[in-house]
């Protein structure tokens, strides 16, 4: 049976575009092949339009049980940033491997996948799950997916490493986050009787400021965790848009914006206060110009935090595994909260560190697949034992 390096299976996959607008089914049906060369069985999961999979592979006994390795394969977009080669081929320099989505976090699922072979020779007493999603990038759709699949087939693992880039660091606990999109209703009219209408573009304005000094006020009052970088639920917004010309007062206006929470803080409390405040305060004046104005809210993603216990077992074996002594927080998100929030206990341990993902020229430490390729052993020494 064939066998591959973690650099040659990285180097595979790296050359299919799965930035997460494209169809990753050319990456699946290659895993597909690998699984089946080594006799792997496996589950596929597709998203509504069938445009995109998840693969959910068992190596060791057919059973639920056991541990999940977890990693997406979509990447972020390379357009409009300064590559200064192929992209989508993987390039060596310095111990350094350069791709798109060689550190977020294809070189992760490449070291699992390469190390198939050595583990279908094991004796497993209990199983190695393979979760391969899609749409991480955009929602972490597929992880959602794929949780209903595994439901569904009674394979359920007892618990879940996801390898995000943390320098094989591990990773208890990441903040979550709600995005929300939010429209303004105006009325339109000449700029020059400005009484007549409703400014949409102002109204957002003012809900806009708020979020500013809600900002500032979690950032001086808290609540606070410690591990967390900012240490405090952070709020911003990312997006507006608003009217056509200057001289027409504006009819519509939107914005898009996020909480990331720490696990003390809800927020859909937080969505509430922003709520109450427009509604005491900016609507009034606008609905006794017109009562068909207003604002619209639309919960456009809702991502839970992660948030495993430093004294539970999954906590205790990766730590062996890994050789670390110490555990971190993040404050960006993973798939390991819908595993949690499942009932999966999740943890997140992966090669490569995350200042290197997203960014032109994005790169992979050799040395960081290496000590991944060597947790994945000393898992295997630990089920087979």
């Amino acid at each position: 049976m064939t066998s591959l390096t973690t650099a040659d299976m990285l180097a595979r996959l790296v050359s299919f575009d799965t930035t997460s607008r494209n169809s990753n089914l050319e990456l699946i049906a290659f895993v597909r092949s690998w699984l089946d060369e080594h006799g792997i069985p496996y589950r596929v999961s597709t998203d509504r339009d069938g445009r995109k999979a998840n693969l959910h592979a068992i190596i060791g006994p057919q059973t639920e049980g056991g541990i999940a390795l977890s990693g997406h394969v979509d990447t972020v977009p390379v357009d409009g940033q300064a590559w200064s080669a192929d992209p989508f081929a993987l390039r060596r320099t310095d111990g350094k491997l350069f791709a798109r989505g060689a550190c977020d976090m294809k070189g992760f699922v490449a070291a699992c996948l390469a190390a198939v072979p050595a583990l279908k020779a094991r004796a497993l007493g209990k199983p190695v799950h393979l979760f391969i999603t899609y749409d991480e990038e955009v929602g972490c759709w597929g992880a959602q997916r794929l949780i209903e699949d595994v439901a569904a087939s009674g394979l359920r693992p007892d618990l879940c490493i996801v390898g995000e880039p943390t320098g094989m660091q591990p990773v208890l606990a990441h903040k979550g986050k709600l995005n929300l999109g939010v429209t303004v209703r105006g009325k339109p009219g000449h700029s020059s009787e400005p009484a007549k209408g409703v400014n949409a573009v102002h109204a957002a304005a003012e809900a806009i400021a708020w979020v500013a000094a809600e900002a500032r006020r979690l950032a001086k009052e808290g609540p606070f965790e410690d591990g967390f970088d900012p240490p405090h639920t952070t709020i911003h917004v990312g997006t507006v848009e608003g009217g056509t010309i200057l001289n027409i007062i504006p009819e519509r206006a939107s914005f898009t914006m996020e909480w990331r929470h720490i696990p003390a803080d809800d927020p859909h409390l937080a969505m509430q206060r922003l709520q109450r405040y427009v509604a005491e305060t900016i609507e009034p004046a606008m609905h006794a110009v017109d009562p068909r104005t207003g604002f619209d809210w639309e919960i456009q993603l809702e991502m839970p935090g992660l948030s495993l216990s430093p004294d539970h077992a999954l906590t205790t074996l990766v730590k062996q595994l890994t050789g670390a002594n110490a555990t971190g927080k993040v404050s960006y998100g993973t798939e390991g909260g819908y595993y949690e929030k499942a009932g999966i206990p999740a943890i997140v341990c992966g090669p490569g560190h995350i200042a290197q993902a997203h960014q032109p020229d994005e790169w992979i430490a050799e040395s960081e697949l290496a000590a991944c390729d060597a947790f994945i052993r000393r898992l295997a020494d630990r089920l087979s034992g």
